[in-house]
Parts: C-alpha cells; sequence; structure tokens
C-alpha cells in the first residue's frame, strides 16, 4: 500500500495552536476527487490540500483544495501553508516565490527571510470583482443584532477575488464579539448569492498594534466559524480600498481573527488602487506543527 507523507500547520500563527489549521498531503495524484473528500472530512479543519505533483508544471505545482463538504477553487491559508510546505519540504531551499496552480487559476506565493528562516509569506490574489449590495437590517437580523450595529455609512456588499464573501462593516468591538449567526435567515438571505459565507469587521481590536477585528461566518461550508481566512480577508482589503474606508485608496494593515473563539490569528492586508484594478496582497506565518505518514 502506497505510504504519503502528511502534514500539519498552523497558518497566519505567530505561534504553535493558534491561527487556521490546515493538513497537507503529498503524493497525492493518484486520489480521486471522492477519496480526498473522505480524507477532507477525518482531517475536519476547514480546509485539506493534496499537492498531485512534486513536479512543476507550467511554472506552478498542482494542488487541490477541499473542504469537509466539497472542493473549492481557492482558499487563503491553505494557498500560504501548501506554499510554505512545499518550500521546506520539497524544494527544501529559500526561494523568493512558489506559484500554485488552484483550479481558480494560478496564484504566486512570495517569501521573506529573517536570519535564514521563512519569517513571511505574501499571496497575491486575483482581481477583486464587486457584486450585490445588501440590506443591512437584513444582515443584522441573520446576526442577532440592531441594525444600527452595522456601520451605514459603507455599504454591505458581496465581493470575491476568487471566493466569494458578503462584507459587513460593524461600529465596534462590541457588535462584532455580539453576533450569533441565525442559520435560517443567513441561508435564506444566501441562496439567491454566490457568497455563502460572511465576514464582518470593527476598527475596534483586542491587541492596540492591530488595525481591525474580523470575525468569518462559513456556516455553509459545516464549521460555524473559521479562525483566520486568508480568501476572506484579501475580500475585505479590496472592498477597503474601493471604499476609500480610511480615507484612501491604499492601505498596509494588520489584521486580528479568532479571538472569539480562542485561536488569535494574524493577518497582514496590503492593497491598493493601480490602473483602475486593485491589486490584492494577503500575508502571514506559518508553523509546521507535526508531521506523519499515511497509508
Amino acid at each position: 500500500m502506497k505510504k504519503r507523507r502528511f502534514y500539519i500547520l498552523d497558518v497566519f500563527a505567530e505561534k504553535k495552536y493558534a491561527g487556521n489549521q490546515l493538513g497537507v498531503f503529498r503524493d497525492a495524484d493518484d486520489l480521486t476527487p471522492d477519496e480526498m473528500l473522505v480524507i477532507a472530512k477525518e482531517m475536519n479543519y476547514s480546509e485539506t490540500t493534496f499537492i498531485l505533483s512534486e513536479e512543476v508544471n507550467s511554472g506552478g505545482y498542482d494542488v487541490k483544495i477541499f473542504t469537509p463538504a466539497e472542493e473549492v477553487p481557492f482558499a487563503g491559508h491553505p494557498t500560504l501553508g501548501t506554499a510554505f510546505l512545499i518550500q521546506q519540504k520539497i524544494i527544501d531551499k529559500p526561494v523568493e516565490r512558489v506559484n500554485l496552480n488552484l483550479k481558480a487559476g494560478q496564484i504566486p506565493v512570495t517569501f521573506s527571510y529573517n536570519n535564514g528562516s521563512v519569517d513571511c509569506l505574501w499571496m497575491r490574489q486575483n482581481s477583486p470583482g464587486f457584486g450585490k449590495t445588501f440590506d443591512p437590517e437584513l444582515i443584522a437580523k441573520a446576526l442577532n443584532l440592531e441594525k444600527n450595529d452595522i456601520l451605514g455609512t459603507f455599504p454591505v456588499q458581496e465581493v470575491s477575488t476568487g471566493l466569494p464573501f458578503i462584507i459587513a462593516p460593524l461600529k465596534d468591538l462590541h457588535a462584532v464579539k455580539k453576533a450569533r449567526v441565525d442559520k435560517q435567515k443567513f441561508f435564506t438571505i444566501i441562496e439567491s448569492t454566490e457568497a455563502k459565507s460572511l465576514l464582518i469587521f470593527a476598527p475596534e481590536t483586542y491587541r492596540p498594534e492591530n488595525d481591525l477585528n474580523v470575525r468569518v461566518f462559513v456556516d455553509y461550508y459545516g464549521i460555524p466559524e473559521d479562525p483566520a481566512t486568508g480568501s476572506a480577508n484579501g475580500c475585505l482589503a479590496a472592498y477597503l480600498v474601493e471604499n476609500n474606508y480610511f480615507g484612501k485608496n491604499k492601505i498596509d494593515i494588520r489584521v486580528e481573527q479568532g479571538y472569539e473563539i480562542g485561536r488569535e490569528s494574524l493577518l497582514l492586508l496590503r492593497s491598493a488602487l493601480k490602473d483602475d484594478d486593485i491589486e490584492v496582497n494577503v500575508g502571514g506565518r506559518v508553523v509546521l506543527v507535526a508531521e506523519g505518514e499515511f497509508y
């Protein structure tokens, strides 16, 4: 029986047992999508990735991403975590960039180093698309909030850089903390939307060195709340620039997520308007927690 190496990583983490967990499997070229889905369910993380080959194809490594429910075209922390694993265990030397060939397209991940060790990874996300806007009162009811908990000076809007999210600005940290998803009301809203997940944020934080606090609700995918979500925060970065949230069309900020569920995470967002397009970069750190063999 073929043996495969697998790894458990914490992504967007300053230390072990923070950030968002990720399972990564090597030598997965002979697994069917159904088998990958079964493994992803067993791992029971928000996503599990499968490196199909250790050979470069069209300038990148072929990778599939699965939630416990389905294959997804793109997700942030699996992209960073898998690129880190490829650099550490397959390339095994410092490199400036690793490209991943995902269902959503080829995503480049760049590396910065500190004393020879990987310090931070950055991924350039696809150009954002902006979809429908929503009645703030409907979103407030779906979150068991009052209408005035939603910051009315900015829209509640669907945004995508490969995987779509509904972005909702809240007025303060108290509103973020008390939000609770009413599944029936929320699922009614997303029946007619491409986006199936919701990011809420506020300009008040637990740690003063951070700029925004974020929560991401992913009940549709079988997980109530995600501790660190690169794809959602990429959408948030585009939203902030598009709407001049900080009074300018560029950002370089620190975002905290996962505090309400005990997985304190840090995501770095750099985004700017360039030539009528918004360039989106999401960064963070990755920690290797464990590795073993899978039969």
